[in-house]
This record gives C-alpha cells, structure tokens and sequence, in this order.
C-alpha cells in the first residue's frame, strides 16, 4: 500500500530531522535516554521502536529488524555500541526506519557511539559478545509471534538448528528428519520438553554448548519449569525417540553430511583499503587514498573516510567537521560502497565517530596518537592485574546536574542512598545483618535494593547478586525473590544482574569501599574462615567509589607489585604494599583490614617482609612485579582470539570482553598483549590444532593490519600450567576452574526431574493402544512403523494432548492446546484428527488426472503432496476401501504406504 509507506516514510524523515529526547519519549515511547544503561533492544513493529523483554533477549525473528544499545565501562574508558539487525526475511521499510533510529540514537548520545549494521548470521564479534548463551533465528515476525516468549507459556513446537561457538546461534528450520545432519546438534522444543539430539560426529564442545543453550530457554523463557532430555546414542534413548518420531514421523532416509562453517580468514582482513569521501560541485568523490599499512594523519577531520577491510567489514570514519547531513547519510553510503564493490549484501558496516573510535578500529593503524582522556569518576584505573593509568579526580555532585555524565558512567547518584540486602536461604530472601552490609561469599546469592531521590521521588535499584560457586536452585531463587520484591514497588525497580567479579562501578560505590569477596562457599560468623588458617585479599581502587577487596589463593604467586594485599592469619593481619601502590590505595586496604580481621595490623613493604609473611603463604614463589610496560601505540587494549585451521584456512574469531570463562578446555586460544603473543592450549583440543598452533601464531603475526613485527615472542601456555604473566591479563583468576567446572557427562546427569517426559510417553503408549483398539486389528500395541525403534508408536504425528476441537490451519500447530495447559490426563476415547489434514473445501479432479502423475503434470492448484485431498468420495473409497476420515486416523507411515500403492505418493 504506497499510502502507508509514504506515511512512514515521512515519519522517520521527521525522526531525523530533529533527534531530540523529547520526539524519543513522544513518538517512541522510549524512556529517556540518561536512564539507559547497559544492553538495551527493540524490535521495530509498524516502524515503531517496541522494547523487547530483557526474557527474549538473543532471540530475533527473520522476518524483523531490531535496534540494539549497549554501554559497557571498558578498561579505556565508557564503550556504546549501537546495532541495527536486519532479518533475513525483513522488509526494506523495516531496515530503513532501523537505520534512521540508529542515526537518531547517535544524536542523543552526542554522536559518540559506534554505530552497526548487522545482518542475520552474519554479526559483529562485539554484537554477539552480548549474547554469551547464544543467538535464536525464529521464524516469522512478531506481529506472529512476539507474545510466544512470555515465561511458562508451553505453546511451543519448534526444531532449533545449533551450530557456532562462542556464541553458538540456533536457527528455527523445518520440523522434518530432512533438516538434520551428522555433525551438528539439534533443539527440539515442544515447550514443556526440550529434547537435544546430538549428531554422531558432533564434538564435545558442540554438545556442552547446545546443552547450556538448553538450560538457558529453560531457566529463561519457561521459568526452570521445562524439562531437558539429551540423545547422544538413538539406541539408548528409545522414550526420547518415540517422542520424536511422533512428532517429526519416522525417518525415511540417512542423515546428510555436516556443512562446515563460512568463515573469513586472516589474510582476507588485512588487505585493507581507505577512501576519502568529499563533495566536489555538488557531487559526492570517492577517492583511494592509501593501502596497508595506514597512518592516524591520513584521517581529515572535516571529512569522512571509509576503511575496506578487504571487503569482511567496511568501517565510515565521520571527521568532527563533517555536516550532519553527511552523518545522516553515513550507512547508505556504506551500502552503496557495497554494492559498488560488488561484495556481499551481508557485509558487516561499522560506523565511528572522531574521537571515540573502538580498539580494533585504532589497530587498523601503525600508530594511533590518543587526545585527552576524558575526566572519570573517582580515581580511575584500568582492570587487570598490573593495569595502571594516572588517576583523576572527579565531583560526584555532579552527577544530578549532567545526566549524561551519568549515563556514559553507570552512576545514577554518589551512592550515599538508603540500602537494604538480603541473602537467599533455603530458597527465601534472609535480611542480612547491616554490620556485614558488604560481603559477599562466593556460594551464596544476594539482593541488594538501593533506594535514592531524584527530582523529590524515591528511585528503586534492585542488584542480583550471583556468587560463583552458588547452586541453581539459589539462582532460579534469587529471580523469583526479586520479582517478589519488584511487585512490592509497583513494578518501579531497575534490576541489574551482577556476577561475582564483575560488580558495575555504581555497586562498589554504594558500598562506600567496604565491598569484601570472599572465596568460600557460604557465609558464616567471623570473616575469616574458621577452617583456614590464612586468607589473601586483593585490594583494588583509590577512594570509597571504586575500591573492592578480593579473596585470593593464599600463595605467593598471587601476589602483585602494583598493588596491596591484606594477609589474615591467626595471630596478625599483614598489610602489604607493593612497590607500585599509591597511597590512597594503602588507605583504603587500612578501611578493608578493620573488617576482615581483628588481629593487629602490621605494615610490609615489598621486599622487607618478615619469615613469618613468607611462612604463612607457604614460602616465597614468583610473582607479577613488573608495571606494564609501555606499549608501541598508546591505543592498545589485549585482544583474545579462538583460533581454528579448517581446511587449510587460517581463521581468527575476536572474543570481546573476556575473561577466564572464555577458556574452553577443546579450544586454542590466542592473547595478543602487542609484545608477545600467548598460545592457550585447552587439554582437549584436537591434536591436529595442536601441532599447527604456533604456525597460527605466525600468520596472525604475519597477516595483522598494524604490520607486526614477526619476530614478536610467541609463548605457548598449557591448561592448568599458565604463569602469572598469562593470568595477569584476566581479573580474578581461579587456578582451581578446571577442577572445580562439571564436565558435559555431569551437566547432562544433573538434569534433574524427567517427569514430563515420562508423562509424555506414557502418553503415547496409551494413544497407540487406544489406536489400535479403534481399528479392531489384532497385534502388538507398541509395535510401531517399520525400522522404527521398539516402542515407537503407530500414530500420525499430531500434537499430544491437542484441543480436538482445535480449528489450526497448520500441521505444525503448538504442541499444546492454546486453549489449555498441558493435562496428562487422557481421555479413553480415540485421538481426533486435526482439521488441518483433512480440507474443509477443496476441488476434486477425475483420478486419471491424479494417478501416477508427475508434479508438471498436475492440473493447476493441486498440492502434489496430497493428490488425495483432491479424489471425489466415491473414488476415494474405491481406492483405498475406506472413507477418508478413516484414512486419516491411520498413522503416517501408513497413509504413505496406501499413497505409494496406488500412485498417489
């Protein structure tokens, strides 16, 4: 309807035209802006942007577009991303108005975000470091679809393709046999259910991560209350066969092959290009202006560049003299750049301002020259073991004043609000003693509700605290206890969800530099644990808003000349300072000391430290003692990579935002620390991957942008054996994670309860016997279709305890009745049949136009996969000797036999 595009058309001009947060709160209905933090998605739906459930977070329909803000205090400073994603099966006036809001969130932002432009299966590593669980294609739009993701709702049949890894990504394909493969593990969801078929040559990293993908729908879109079933060997899973054999019918031919993954290569990246765009009489010049290796001097500030990184991304660079018409138009000249080009429509497009470009856009460069940092809150310093930068002063009170000062820091206030916690017990919130507000045990889970004034109005923050030793059922407690205390408020609260060790700048804050992680398993009375004699603590930050203390292996290695450590023993507390500690990083070790123990406090200095220091660590060892030395560019953040070889090809993929739980135990992984280069060798990975790592190592040396120097020392590092040099890159390393993680065997036998599923077949036997009881035919009830297994019953794949009045014009209808909640109870009276196999007007045609027919040879309209539908009464029982709701209340396997015999298949 021109009409109605026109219209929107015109609307999102306006949007543009004047982005103001005012049209934000008008027109989109979207909160203001300065109250946003962290990862943010909407979905646009009659080019309108609709908030998306943080619940559905990771899912996305084909059919749709989305918008996608994300803001994360990265160690240089605040990162904001912004992303439109671009359905495979969306329209263009869908991914038109995606990008014009994307233009109009840079606006409000000050144009300092980088700006994306996803496409389905083809996302940024930065879009899916967001979706650690993994991506979900769903079918469809939501104007279809959207209210299915609502939390219990068990109206759900669906067959999810997984493949990928960090993140792995789960398409919706066809509900057939025809879908699968040997290699790759599949999701089959039938909403109170979720059954994981495990190819026969899939890996054990393949099924460990669509097993954690199991988990997460289960604990996210059913609430925990759905239950998981695994077949890793079809032979020994024959209930989870029937049921899957009922609903996808028996399996007529042998699995396919395995398609292996697409991927660019290194060598693809580095072949980078860059292009001056200007205006010369009216008309707009795309000039080349350099090739690798690039220099900062060749970006001018009053106009835009495009960056080819040989054609896997194209980055636009808006100089901060360049008009806001030309950043309006920045995506489609990137399209168009594209297009031109003749490169793939799925072609990553990144957008970055003047001044605020990303680390990999900056490593592009041999050299990048940074400006001024801009001032941070409190004393700032960067994350890492032996990370340091020139701290800061900043005034808190600014906060209320600058609101966007606020968001770009995550800090909502000063932290001197009122604050309640609470620690879940026995599946109940237990108020926590306020003299030990500020502790936390790594096997417990914790709310902490911060109550603070803006504008004379109470403002509500819920924190959902996750200790990492804490058991599921705390955690599946821990949400529902807060979604209790959500509904006491009016549903008002912000909740942020924190994991230990990764605690948001505002958290610490409100602790006032009392914030003190313990290792142990619960909370007990006292700090120090009873059973231990000696406890370590890390003490990190240099005033009240950004300081914790850390428990750590009490050893020597994990000490760190950058900083203080407080070690508690029996009879004394040593206070130790590293050579490159500040003094107000000794001050605030001094506030931490008080709390954790009772016993006189004695200052050490590194390297004047008495036998008894050393005694009670279990004698000297080495330690991180050296300050970071200055890199080559200033720029330089550490970058892990996952690397493979597959079929020649050299292939990096970038994990953003990382930490030791990225380490998988089958995986080669790669640290550039710009200096060296560490090779992380996971006890599992293949021996193949393992003998070609270093030559890895070389080529990313090699095919690197920035023009490395490849004589870079390249240190291989084995699982469990890593050095403090390795581990001083991650934040909180656990040198137990290996013995202490559940391997895919324990995760599979933790499962729990399979009742519904023992429901489910119990089910299906009592239908197939109740079947052949109507047809009157003697035989063995479980006998089920030929080269079916044992059991497998004779019935045509119809949705168990289906609505038999149900009126679905699909095959595929839900696996339950929408009309009612799943009832394991059965009525003793034959399964009707849906009135979807059976049309309720359809043309008949003389059978010599229907019999042995081929497909181009049938007249016009006739569905060749029911020639049947299309036979007159009278011959339809001449046929087949029986009517056809008799024929399609057999199973069917067994329609598809009659069909064969008489040319009708």
């Amino acid at each position: 309807m021109p009409g109605i595009e026109e219209e929107a058309a015109e609307e999102r001009e306006a949007r543009v035209r004047e982005p103001r947060a005012s049209d934000m709160d008008q027109d989109s209905k979207l909160p203001a802006i300065d109250k946003l933090q962290g990862l943010h998605i909407w979905a646009i739906e009659t080019m309108k942007m609709v908030p998306v459930p943080e619940k559905a977070h990771g899912s996305f329909f084909e059919g749709d577009c989305y918008v996608i803000l994300h803001k994360e205090k990265a160690s240089q400073g605040l990162s904001i991303n912004i992303h439109y994603w671009i359905g495979k099966d969306s329209t263009t006036d869908k991914q038109g108005a995606a990008s014009a809001y994307v233009a109009q969130l840079d606006g409000l932002l000050g144009d300092l975000p980088v700006q994306h432009r996803e496409v389905q299966g083809y996302e940024s590593d930065v879009f899916k470091s967001y979706f650690k669980n993994g991506l979900i294609y769903k079918k469809g739009g939501l104007a279809s679809g959207f209210k299915h993701v609502e939390t219990n709702m068990y109206n759900i049949q669906r067959l999810l393709h997984i493949k990928g890894k960090k993140p792995v990504s789960a398409t919706e394909v066809d509900l057939s046999w025809d879908s699968f493969n040997k290699g790759d593990v599949f999701l089959l969801d039938l909403g109170k259910v979720l059954i994981q078929w495990n190819g026969p040559e899939a890996n054990l990293s393949e099924k460990s991560r669509g097993l954690a993908l199991a988990r997460h729908i289960r604990d996210g879109e059913r609430g925990g209350r759905a239950q998981i079933g695994v077949v890793d060997e079809e032979q020994n899973s024959a209930d989870l066969m029937q049921i899957m054999e009922t609903v996808l019918g028996p399996r007529a031919s042998s699995l396919r092959d395995a398609i292996p993954d697409e991927k660019v290569d290194e060598f693809q990246k580095a072949n980078l290009r860059l292009y001056h765009l200007y205006e010369k009489d009216e008309d707009l010049v795309v000039q080349e202006i350099a090739t690798r290796p690039l220099t900062q001097d060749l970006l001018q500030h009053e106009d835009c560049h495009i960056l080819d990184q040989g054609g896997f991304k194209i980055y636009v660079w808006q100089g901060r003299g360049s008009s806001k018409e030309e950043k309006k138009v920045a995506f489609s000249r990137a399209v168009g750049f594209i297009q031109a080009k003749g490169y793939p429509a799925t072609t990553n497009v990144e957008v970055v301002n003047d001044g605020w470009e990303p680390a990999a856009f900056k490593q592009l460069f041999q050299h990048w020259t940074e400006k001024e940092p801009l001032e941070q809150l409190g004393r700032g310093y960067t994350p890492g073991k032996i990370a340091k930068v020139e701290a800061m002063k900043f005034k808190v009170t600014h906060l209320q004043g600058q609101p966007e000062l606020a968001a770009r820091q995550r800090m909502v206030d000063d932290g001197s609000g009122k604050m309640e916690v609470w620690r879940i017990e026995d599946l109940h919130k237990k108020p926590v003693d306020p003299k030990k507000y500020g502790q936390f045990h790594g096997g417990d889970c914790y709310l902490v509700l911060y109550t603070y004034q803006k504008a004379g109005r109470p403002q509500y923050i819920i924190y959902l605290w996750q200790g990492c030793h804490a058991s599921v059922d705390e955690v599946m407690a821990l949400a529902l206890n807060a979604t209790e205390l959500d509904h006491m408020y009016q549903e008002e609260t912000v909740q942020v969800r924190v994991t230990m060790g990764k605690e948001p700048r505002h958290f610490l804050a409100i602790f006032k530099g009392r914030l003190i992680v313990f290792q142990d398993s619960t909370s007990q009375d006292g700090c120090v644990d009873p059973k231990s004699t000696t406890q370590l603590f890390q003490v990190r930050g240099t005033d009240e808003y950004n300081t914790k203390t850390t428990e750590v292996p009490p050893r020597a290695s994990s000490l760190n000349s950058n900083d203080v450590f407080l070690l508690a023993t029996r009879e004394i507390c040593y206070l130790w300072c590293g050579k490159g500690c500040s003094g107000d990083e000794r001050e605030m070790a001094r506030m931490a000391a008080e709390i954790i123990s009772a016993q006189d406090k004695q200052t050490v200095l590194e390297g004047q430290e008495p036998l008894g220091f050393w005694e009670a660590l279990g004698g000297k060892a080495p330690y991180a003692s050296e300050k970071r030395s200055q890199q080559k560019s200033s720029h330089y953040q550490p970058r892990l990579f996952e690397c493979s070889s597959q079929t020649g090809r050299f292939i990096m993929t970038e994990i953003m935002f990382f930490s030791q739980d990225d380490l998988d135990e089958d995986d080669i992984m790669l640290l550039d620390t710009w200096e060296e280069v560490f090779l992380w060798i996971g006890k599992d990975c293949s021996p193949y991957e393992k003998k070609e790592s270093v030559t890895m190592a070389r080529e990313y040396l090699k095919s690197h942008p920035a023009g490395r120097d490849p004589a870079t020392p390249i240190i291989v590092v084995k699982q469990g054996h890593e050095p403090f040099t390795f581990t001083g890159w991650f934040s909180a390393w656990d040198p137990y994670k290996w013995n202490n993680d559940r391997s895919y065997e324990q995760l599979k036998s933790s499962l729990g309860d399979m009742s519904a599923i023992s429901e489910m077949t119990m089910e299906l036997n009592n239908i197939n016997l109740i079947q052949w009881l109507a047809d009157g035919r003697p035989g063995n009830p479980g006998e089920g279709a030929p080269g079916t297994p044992a059991g497998a019953p004779a019935m045509a794949p119809k949705p168990i305890g289906s609505n038999p009045t149900s009126s679905s014009s699909s095959p595929r209808s839900s696996y339950y009745s929408s009309n009612s909640n799943y009832n394991s109870e059965l009525s003793p009276v034959p399964p009707s049949v849906e009135a979807a196999t059976i049309p309720a007007t359809v043309g008949t045609f003389p059978r010599e136009q229907l019999i042995h027919k081929a497909v181009e040879d049938l007249p016009d309209g006739v569905d060749p996969s029911k020639k049947e539908h299309y036979l007159s009464d009278s011959d339809f029982l001449d046929i087949f000797g029986k009517s056809k709701d008799e024929f399609y209340q057999m199973a069917k396997w067994k329609q598809q036999n009659e069909k064969k015999q008489h040319g009708l298949f």
